[in-house]
């Protein structure tokens, strides 16, 4: 399925404009800036920022190589509100930083180096972020977005997604996709069943249905019309939540193993999923609405993440971008041999 630009509309990236890379040598840093290059140059990037990109993913994957443990990194092509950008996002189990400001800044290092990497991607991308928590290990995000000529930031939006095949498979059964207009999203998130290409052929054709469907139809609703499209499928797993933000309220249809939770400061709540798969078993399809606490979020993600986390187990967590809080979670709960599959939805700001 090619990627999708109608207006607010977003999709994970298509496997052709992804890549995770383990990494676990010095090898890993030359892998980076390659993979990065090539895709970014299809895009249209200036010359001058194509190397400035190869740059940040070669110290991003430098910086992971010397000081993190399990470390990896996501390159990738998004295209919200239809801007393509080069997104990476760096995940590890480190040993953390207890001064993130001071990590930032140029000529900083632990390790006796000149200490350029993080301040030097901070620096070049459009935007960026770094989490870290000492012990539990950092996040680091940058985006570089195609611009005709200098703009505005574009403004945070209030979602983020991740998808991550099975180790050994190069594509993901898993899918997902948004959609914003104003102070509500909506938001679907399909487990192919199984993983592969037949997985992933299931989870696309229900990102391709809501996609043409009305973005104000109902959750149940639109899982109905999921059901009925994935039946020449092996089907899958499928939520669709829809939240109000003026209304602080989410409503919630999910069919099969797939999770929902409404996240507060200080608890969370599971929303309800009946039994079943989409596209071959569905007795019954239920509606349910929830209200959204001040400062909460809503987190969907598949099986290939536990339902053992917490976000209180990572301190100020629900307090950052919701891509960073997504890559956490992925990080933290994503122990399963599984695709892997989470998408976040808070108020930005």
């Amino acid at each position: 399925m090619g990627p999708l630009s109608a207006p607010g509309w977003s999709v994970g990236p298509t496997d052709e404009e992804s890549v995770w890379l383990p990494v676990e040598d010095v090898s890993a840093v030359a892998a980076a800036r390659r993979r990065a290059t090539a895709l970014a140059e299809p895009l249209g990037f200036e010359p001058d920022r194509l190397a400035q990109i190869a740059l940040a993913a070669s110290e991003a994957a430098s910086n992971l190589h010397k000081h993190a443990r399990d470390g990896t990194m996501t390159l990738r092509v998004t295209r919200a509100g239809g801007v393509p950008a080069i997104e990476l996002v760096c995940i590890d189990k480190g040993p953390g930083m207890s001064d993130v400001p001071r990590s930032l800044r140029d000529g900083y290092s632990t390790s006796g180096t000149l200490g350029i990497g993080l301040g030097a991607i901070n620096r070049l991308a459009d935007r960026s972020d770094l989490h870290s928590v000492p012990g539990r290990g950092s996040v680091l995000t940058a985006a570089f977005a195609v611009q005709d000529e200098p703009a505005e930031p574009a403004p945070d939006l209030p979602y983020a997604g991740l998808t991550r095949p099975i180790r050994g498979e190069q594509i993901c059964g898993d899918a997902y996709a948004v959609h914003y207009s104003g102070d509500r999203v909506l938001a679907l998130l399909c487990d192919g069943l199984g993983h592969g290409p037949l997985a992933a052929t299931a989870s696309q054709e229900a990102v391709r249905a809501v996609r043409e469907a009305d973005p104000d139809a109902s959750p149940v609703e639109l899982l109905r019309l999921v059901h009925r499209r994935l039946r020449p499928t092996r089907g899958g797993a499928v939520a669709v939540a829809a939240i109000d933000f003026a209304a602080r309220t989410v409503r919630f249809a999910g069919l099969g193993n797939v999770a929902g939770w409404v996240v507060g400061p200080d608890a969370r709540r599971g929303m309800i999923s009946v039994p079943g798969i989409a596209g071959h078993q569905a007795r019954t399809f239920r509606e349910y609405s929830y209200d959204l606490p001040a400062g909460g979020a809503v987190v969907l993600h598949s099986d290939g993440l536990t339902d053992r986390w917490k976000t209180a187990d990572t301190p100020g967590l629900l307090a950052r971008a919701p891509l960073v809080v997504a890559a956490v979670l992925l990080r933290d709960a994503g122990v399963r041999q599984d695709d892997r599959s989470i998408v976040v939805i808070k108020e930005a700001g």
